[in-house]
């Protein structure tokens, strides 16, 4: 049977990996805060969600905002008291720009969202994981397999991915005396709004532009409520979810 009152957060929770995940999470009898930054995702999929499981509390929030990020986690504070899970999901991109191309503001806006949004998530998850009764917790982060290969013109998107990596790895070292767990799950082609454009024209390493496979978002989100069930002296540190067919392996 599984333990009542698991608390877990997702950011980026209205569309896509969020979306789906935060869906499996409450089907999996986990309660749910719903994070992003645009209300409304967030409170209609709060109200679909109603009646397949325990409760799913939409809380707008900007990762990259610190004091954001405060209020988010006052409000589980107060509501629930701690936390079992942070699924960090929150994340953007750019279009495909060559590097001496690509505007100052659209790389720190990648790497704001994307890393330090991660890294402010964290911080706050870990502080409150380490403190409540019983302690411990579990991070997971939405890396990418930009985390270990590149695709063409994407400079930003790429760091970003690859310090998550070593976040993920620096938590999971400094986790162990306090029961926090983490790891990252590395994705590959998930078929979502976002990389509709990108997969049916992505251009590949030697210039030419391709159709690409991808794998339905259900099974990603499966694959975090796998993590997620693990007890916490057992850890997926990465895992990667992809498309069979994409060309990942021999990129390049």
């Amino acid at each position: 049977m599984a333990p009542q009152h698991r608390i877990a957060l997702v950011t980026g929770a209205g569309t896509g990996i969020g979306q789906a995940v935060a869906t499996a999470l409450v089907e999996g009898s986990w309660t749910v805060v719903l994070a992003g930054r645009r209300p409304a995702p967030l409170v209609d999929l709060a109200r679909a969600l109603q009646g397949r499981g325990p409760a799913a509390l939409a809380v707008p929030a900007d990762v990259c905002d610190p004091q954001s990020v405060e209020r988010l986690f006052a409000r589980i504070r107060s509501e629930f008291g701690r936390l079992d899970l942070l699924f960090n999901n929150a994340g953007i991109t750019t279009r495909p720009t060559p590097i001496d191309e690509l505007a100052i503001d659209a790389w720190r806006s990648v790497i704001d969202t994307n890393l330090t949004g991660v890294f402010l998530c964290t911080r706050a998850a870990f502080a409150l994981m380490k403190s409540q009764q019983p302690r411990g917790g579990r991070i997971i982060n939405n890396g990418s397999i930009s985390a270990y290969v590149p695709r063409p013109h994407s400079a930003a998107y790429t760091a970003s991915k690859h310090a998550v990596l070593g976040l993920t790895r620096a938590t999971a070292l400094e986790g162990r005396t306090h029961d926090i767990a983490c790891g990252q799950i590395d994705i590959g082609n998930a078929a979502t709004a976002l990389g509709a454009g990108l997969f049916s024209s992505a251009l590949q390493a030697d210039g030419r532009t391709a159709a690409e496979p991808t794998v339905d978002v259900a099974h990603v989100a499966r694959a975090v409520v796998g993590m997620a069930a693990l007890p916490l002296d057992a850890n997926v540190l990465t895992m990667t979810v992809m498309a069979t067919k994409m060309p990942f392996v021999g990129r390049g």
